[in-house]
């Protein structure tokens, strides 16, 4: 049986932005390990839950769909934003 995770999107590290990162999301651990395909060379698995990401708005809403479907699941906790302020003169201190 797979092993749900469930955390919060972080932002995207190409972007400024935060948009989506209030959205949680459901995914699950790999099942079995990755292997070389001997034509292409291409990893992969037979492995179809790895493709599956659901996303809900709430911690709770991914953790009671989890818990309806009876899946097992651990909810890693969304790391703490510390916020920077700077301005432009701190650049010349």
């Amino acid at each position: 049986m797979a092993i749900a995770r469930i955390y919060q999107r972080p932002k995207n590290a190409m972007q400024s932005g935060r948009a989506r990162t209030q959205e949680w999301v459901l995914d699950f651990a790999p099942a079995e390990a990755k292997r070389a395909d001997p034509l292409t060379g291409w990893a992969g698995s037979g492995d179809t839950q790895e493709q599956l990401r659901i996303g809900f708005p709430t911690q709770e809403a991914a953790v009671a769909y989890a818990e309806r479907e009876g899946l097992a699941y651990t909810v890693l906790a969304a790391p703490v934003r510390k916020l920077k302020l700077q301005a432009y003169a701190d650049n010349f201190r």
